[in-house]
């Protein structure tokens, strides 16, 4: 599991995504979020703009699985 550090208190799940180099553009992470290949603490999230907060965990389905676990620095 990799760990993502933010200064912030959330991140959007599409920046997250971007942020972690998971998608290189929005219509990307769009395309990711939309299809339900996302999922956040183990539920499926198909909103682009779901809040990321210290602790949450995000997993995507694609051809190698990513898992990222957001930290606050």
């Amino acid at each position: 599991m990799e760990e993502i550090i933010i200064d912030t208190e959330f991140i959007k799940l599409d920046s997250l995504l971007k942020y972690a180099a998971v998608v290189q553009t929005g219509a990307d992470a769009k395309f990711f979020i939309s299809e339900g290949l996302v999922l956040v603490d183990g539920e499926v999230e198909t909103r682009r703009g779901r809040k990321i907060y210290d602790g949450m965990t995000v997993k995507v389905l694609a051809d190698e699985e990513v898992n990222l676990i957001v930290k606050k620095r």
